[in-house]
């Protein structure tokens, strides 16, 4: 298994307009086995929370303070991995089926993609740790908007999950103590 997978450059003439997006943005909770293109996928993370502004560094959703604290793991039947936005690629953290920790919904331990958004709190600073998980929820809102947009006019199935265990995804992910799982999304094909 690769260690690092180098994504396809993701594709800027694909999509529909933006209106049309929304009107059929909805949540899907039923997904089948087939799995999203590489293409696909490098799409809807850089969809999500990808580099826009290449000279500074911005990216697809807002960041308070541009502190930009969280990041993508993406757990497949096959591996998980950690999303690396700088180089648009992917970083294998974990071999093997990790997908009982997606999420406490049966769909989320079946379906073939989850994306959970973890956020290093320690990035968010001078405020209190109340508003440090306000600012990521907030920012992690943000970028699961963007991924529903992208499945919508990708013809994809798409929900956003807050029933997650965070003291599970940390301790098997070897996540530090300041780092805190936001919010779940699986993704894929309607069943």
């Amino acid at each position: 298994m690769e260690k690092i997978i180098k994504l396809p450059e993701p594709n800027m003439k694909g999509g529909m307009p933006i209106m049309q997006a929304l009107a059929e943005r909805k949540s899907i909770k039923e997904f089948s086995d087939k799995l999203i293109s590489m293409q696909q996928l490098s799409d809807l993370l850089w969809a999500m929370f990808g580099i826009n502004r290449v000279e500074t560094g911005k990216r697809t959703a807002p960041s308070a303070k541009n502190w930009q604290s969280n990041e993508m793991y993406i757990i497949t039947k096959e591996a998980t991995y950690h999303y690396n936005h700088k180089e648009h690629s992917l970083i294998l953290l974990k071999s093997g089926d990790l997908r009982h920790i997606a999420g406490k919904q049966e769909y989320s331990q079946k379906a073939p993609l989850n994306i959970l958004l973890i956020s290093d709190l320690a990035k968010v600073d001078k405020v209190n740790e109340l508003d440090k998980k306000i600012t990521a929820s907030a920012d992690a809102g943000f970028i699961s908007q963007n991924a529903y947009l992208y499945c919508s006019s990708e013809g994809l199935a798409c929900v956003v999950r807050l029933m997650i265990d965070h003291d599970l995804i940390g301790k098997t992910l070897e996540l530090s103590e300041q780092c805190w799982a936001t919010l779940a999304l699986t993704i894929g094909f309607a069943k």
